[in-house]
């Protein structure tokens, strides 16, 4: 299953911080997880065939193997710590579940 998130940064949250954030722990940490196949965060740039910005500025796309197991992960010390933080960031973010057509 892969899970999309959609998320603007708090007004408050530096995009640099968030980033380097991201980069050091997010990513890092989701991807040490045995449930998740792979976890990728991606920048906005725009809207294809527009001038104007895209509505959200991030998007994560988490590959997940079993969702199940994801519970037990999460729930680690560990990884609420990091949801704490991105919490600090992220301002509402959309956790949209999907499936292969």
């Amino acid at each position: 299953m892969m899970i999309v998130v959609l998320f603007n940064l708090k007004a408050d949250a530096a995009s640099d911080a968030y980033e380097n954030w991201a980069k050091n722990t997010d990513i890092p940490n989701v991807n040490a997880l045995g449930s998740v196949n792979s976890f990728t965060v991606l920048r906005t740039t725009g809207l294809l065939g527009s001038e104007a910005d895209a509505p959200y500025q991030y998007v994560e796309l988490l590959d997940v193997a079993d969702m199940n197991k994801l519970g037990e992960d999460i729930s680690t010390e560990t990884m609420q710590q990091v949801a704490a933080e991105f919490g600090e960031f992220a301002d509402n973010p959309q956790f949209m579940l999907t499936s292969p057509i």
